[in-house]
């Protein structure tokens, strides 16, 4: 076996489950779930018939696809990119489709990182923290180790970039950046990808920034990306980053498995000839469902427009009992509570049946602390009705505590 798979540890799901497992939920309450981060909205019409027909009429189940997608869906791709961000990306050289930004995260991973010798230190991937798992599994499994940078309250759970060692960016291959940030929301301004750029001209790393939360935000100016910071800062190559971004959340079709990455055309090349062999071909049908999906924006606005209404109800009803904020972009809300996160979980379910993700699951103890302890993470998923009557039952439950 894999001796690097020893290295793992239990995703956070599976240790909310073990948690949970002796908590009898109160039965006087329907359950409600915001501990995981699955749309709940329901998917597109538009996209619903466009995968219909695909199967209906296009023969799309009788063919292998092509690793590197069909060219009208690379074009869809590079056309949003221009749309969204003003930016001219080639759809020959620059894209490449993929079956959600968390599959293409670990393999991208696995293609970048170059293994040392028994006798070497590790490569280093440097990661957020909190982050989202698969970043500290993909490092492991490619023969590296994370390095973890915690995130700071008081600068909107931004990371502390200049606290990490020269040293330790001297040994990093990969980092792997998340805006908008899951858990916390924040967004990454142009003056920390300009920190980071410099970083990885002056070291050599590579810059994976997953940004899957991109298109549902609450602030009048859309969330910055990238590739459009590099182009803002004379980077029009993307030398060393590839952004990762997702169907998921944006259109509400998880199920899909749909999304792309865009960046340095070197990387794209050698990440292609991975996926060659990787097998991570998508769907002939599923192609045709996302160039419905990336030509069309008006179900994007609305999806929008429903978060930020469910937001503006619930915030203010946690933020009297909770020391909570509206994040810039996202679906969750990043709480702190008082005492432990995982007490906090256990008996919110046992006495209002509600399900909440404990924020230290997803971050691990670095530079002496988690900073995720003491948090909780609520994704506010569901239709508007049901968030408003979790978020009741969470200030009852608070209240009660007091």
């Amino acid at each position: 076996m894999n001796p690097n798979l020893s290295c793992l540890q239990a995703y956070p799901f599976e240790r909310l489950r073990e948690l949970f497992a002796s908590v009898q939920p109160n039965p006087d309450f329907s359950p409600i779930s915001l501990g995981i981060g699955e749309p709940r909205h329901a998917a597109p019409e538009l996209v619903k018939q466009a995968y219909c027909n695909a199967i209906l009429n296009s023969g799309g189940l009788s063919v292998y696809p092509a690793t590197a997608g069909d060219p009208a869906l690379r074009s869809a791709m590079s056309q949003w990119l221009q749309r969204r961000y003003a930016l001219k990306v080639d759809s020959a050289t620059q894209i490449l489709p993929i079956n959600g930004s968390r599959e293409a995260l670990f393999a991208f991973a696995q293609t970048v990182i170059k293994p040392t010798a028994p006798d070497q230190a590790r490569p280093l991937v440097v990661c957020p923290n909190p982050f989202y798992q698969i970043y500290e599994g993909a490092a492991y499994l490619a023969g590296a180790e994370p390095f973890f940078v915690n995130s700071d309250p008081a600068r909107n759970f931004a990371q502390d970039w200049d606290s990490v060692p020269e040293s330790v960016w001297a040994r990093t291959q990969l980092l792997f950046v998340c805006t908008p940030g899951n858990p916390a929301g924040a967004v990454m301004p142009l003056s920390e990808w300009a920190k980071l750029f410099d970083l990885s001209e002056r070291f050599g790393f590579v810059i994976a920034s997953d940004e899957c939360y991109s298109e549902i935000y609450f602030r009048d100016e859309a969330p910055l990306g990238g590739l459009e910071a590099a182009a803002k800062l004379g980077r029009h190559d993307f030398k060393n980053l590839v952004s990762f971004t997702s169907l998921s959340k944006r259109s509400n079709v998880p199920g899909m498995r749909s999304g792309f990455c865009a960046g340095d055309a070197a990387l794209m090349k050698q990440f292609l000839l991975y996926r060659t062999y990787h097998g991570s071909a998508m769907s002939p049908v599923i192609q045709a469902a996302s160039i419905a999906a990336w030509n069309d924006e008006v179900h994007v606005v609305d999806n929008r427009a429903k978060y930020r209404a469910k937001f503006a109800q619930v915030t203010p009803m946690l933020s009297s009992v909770l020391d909570v904020a509206l994040p810039d972009a996202g679906f969750y809300l990043w709480a702190k509570v008082k005492g432990s996160d995982t007490e906090f979980a256990r008996d919110l379910l046992a006495n209002y049946n509600v399900t909440v993700l404990p924020g230290s699951f997803l971050a691990r103890e670095a530079q002496g602390s988690n900073p995720g302890a003491g948090r909780i993470r609520m994704a506010l998923v569901a239709e508007t009705d049901e968030c408003v009557e979790a978020a009741g039952r969470i200030v009852q439950f608070v209240q009660s505590r007091a």
